[in-house]
């Protein structure tokens, strides 16, 4: 029986991860490809550091002599940083092997250009992992992109930081408190700055805008807010009117422009991320078809992301030419300009008085300071340029604290 061979660049949780589930579910995939999948090289840093590895198997601390094996059908790539990753992944496909990453950042900045080198080349790249772990976001939009337009995907996509925030409010705790656990518990890093700030998210959401639409906004135009602004006041508050914080990326494309934000936002009862707890991660795609559909799972951790891997390794091989241009959306529309002016519902904090003003709705107040009112964009900036200790956020869908208190005054 003929053999697919593969080099896993890197041996953390990752790396491992993929190399104990390529040997625990041998069978599944030789039944799948009709050919045995082997591990014929590992990358690794450390010498001196044990690992549980085969001994028939190359281990090394030189890329160089992965490129040198006599056969080599796909590397996967589970290291951090843009560098010397991405030129690993070059190299690779330029002798012809498919490639599967698991680097959001290296291939946020570099996926267009090693996706075009590899329709070149005519081999596959892999990108499951790079966004949302174990959900299956990139080969289901894939499938839906045939025929649908989507018109928007938002997602929670940093599990890190949605266990923070559920972590204040299930246990009333202070981010302090829940970054310290999330660290203690290997969600977070020493330096959590990429996952708190927002950077994990946003990487995760150029990947996603390139699926989607078929091209990136401008770094630069993108709201990239992290979740340090969040007090347990505010989660409070929230939960007073029937809302929960939660990390949301949103993606769309309106006329010829698309708009992407990295931010803090409030979810009721109805959404479908008001449940998504703990380090999981869901992506929320809305196309003119099949409407809207949630992905929901794990978004971290060694076999969910080996999972997504693994699921890579066999797409690639069955699908050896790469789909170079995924998607172009055609949806035509209001500019984004005029879209500042759009009414919409916010949670605003801190509010030291209530300016007299017709372009504002007050809907309730929560509590002293803090109330749901109802206003475009562009006004609550305003609002927050005049009032400058204001916080304020966005209420996704519905605000359905109202209607109930409407239903509960009707019944009385």
């Amino acid at each position: 029986m003929s053999v697919i061979k593969v080099a896993i660049l890197g041996f953390g949780t990752v790396g491992e991860g993929v190399y104990r589930t390529i040997q625990s579910h041998s069978e599944e995939l030789t039944a799948t490809l009709g050919k045995k999948v082997e591990v014929a090289a590992v990358l690794i840093r450390n010498t001196q550091k044990k690992r549980n590895i085969s001994e028939n198997v190359l281990v090394t601390t030189e890329f160089a002599d992965i490129l040198n094996l006599d056969q080599l059908d796909v590397v996967v790539e589970a290291i951090v940083d843009k560098e010397p990753t991405f030129t690993f992944l070059k190299s690779a496909i330029q002798r012809g092997c498919h490639i599967i990453t698991a680097n959001k950042e290296m291939f946020a900045h570099h996926g267009k250009e090693l996706l075009d080198l590899a329709a070149e080349k005519r081999v596959s790249v892999g990108f499951e992992a790079t966004v949302a772990g174990g959900i299956p976001v990139i080969q289901t939009l894939r499938q839906l992109l045939n025929i649908n337009r989507v018109k928007q995907v938002r997602g929670i996509l940093n599990g890190t930081s949605n266990f923070i925030l559920s972590e204040m409010r299930e246990k009333k705790q202070s981010f302090a408190q829940a970054l310290v656990l999330a660290q203690e518990n290997g969600y977070a890093e020493a330096d959590p700055t990429n996952d708190v700030e927002g950077f994990d998210a946003f990487y995760k959401t150029m990947i996603l805008s390139r699926l989607a639409f078929g091209e990136e906004p401008n770094w630069q135009d993108v709201e990239r807010e992290g979740i340090t602004s969040i007090t347990s006041e505010l989660i409070e508050a929230a939960e007073t009117a029937g809302l929960r914080f939660k990390h949301i990326a949103s993606i769309t494309r309106l006329g010829g422009q698309i708009k992407a934000t990295v931010k803090p936002a409030l979810v009721g009862k109805e959404n479908p991320f008001y449940h998504v707890e703990g380090v999981q991660n869901a992506v929320n795609v809305q196309s003119d078809i099949v409407g809207e559909i949630t992905l929901q799972g794990p978004g971290a951790g060694m076999f969910p992301t080996a999972s997504a891997v693994v699921e890579d390794l066999v797409h690639v091989c069955l699908n050896p030419t790469v789909k170079r241009n995924l998607t172009r959306s055609q949806e035509v529309g209001t500019e984004f300009s005029k879209h500042d002016d759009k009414q919409e519902t916010w949670l605003v904090h801190r509010l030291t008085h209530k300016p007299i003003t017709p372009a504002i709705t007050w809907i309730e107040e929560v509590e002293e300071g803090t109330y749901v009112i109802n206003a475009s964009s562009k006004e609550v900036k305003q609002l927050a340029k005049q009032q400058k200790n204001l916080l304020y956020f966005p209420i996704i869908g519905e605000y359905e604290r109202v209607n109930q208190v409407k239903a509960a005054l009707k019944a009385l």
